[in-house]
């Protein structure tokens, strides 16, 4: 097989309004485009990938992520710069998001530099930065976070 990366990624939102409020601001402004806002799901394209956030069921309206469950741990968004994750860092602040780290330099890579945060369901994303090639150059280490 030969894939060329991840198509796309759909989270489900405890509440549904609040987030979609958050990722309509977060997300045209990190380059993804809007290609479906309605009552049922947000779905933004851009920069090879795709994020949805999805209305929950009914029954599990209102309630918030924990990553240490079974599910989704955290998103990452891979920058071009140092300046795109100041910038992403100063932008999730202005929308009310929780910052977990702001931007610092990380072990997991030669390089490595991101904020951590959480959206209003307390879903984690995060913005990095990794300058050449990564974990991917010859000899790097990889680490887990």
């Amino acid at each position: 097989m030969d894939i060329s990366g991840m198509a796309h990624l759909i989270i489900t939102a405890g509440n549904f309004k609040a987030s979609t409020d958050f990722y309509r601001e977060l997300l045209p402004a990190m380059g993804l485009q809007i290609v479906e806002d309605s009552e049922e799901i947000l779905y933004c394209v851009g920069a090879r990938t795709a994020l949805g956030i999805r209305k929950p069921d009914p029954a599990h309206a209102g309630e918030r992520a924990n990553q240490w469950r079974v599910g989704l741990h955290h998103y990452c968004f891979r920058a071009k710069n140092r300046e795109t994750v100041d910038q992403a860092h100063k932008l999730v602040m202005a929308l009310g998001g929780k910052i977990i780290h702001a931007p610092e330099e990380g072990p997991w890579a030669p390089g490595y530099y991101s904020v951590l945060f959480e959206d209003p369901d307390g879903i984690r994303g995060e913005v990095n930065h990794v300058p050449g090639k990564g974990v991917l150059a010859e000899g790097a280490e990889f680490r887990t976070h």
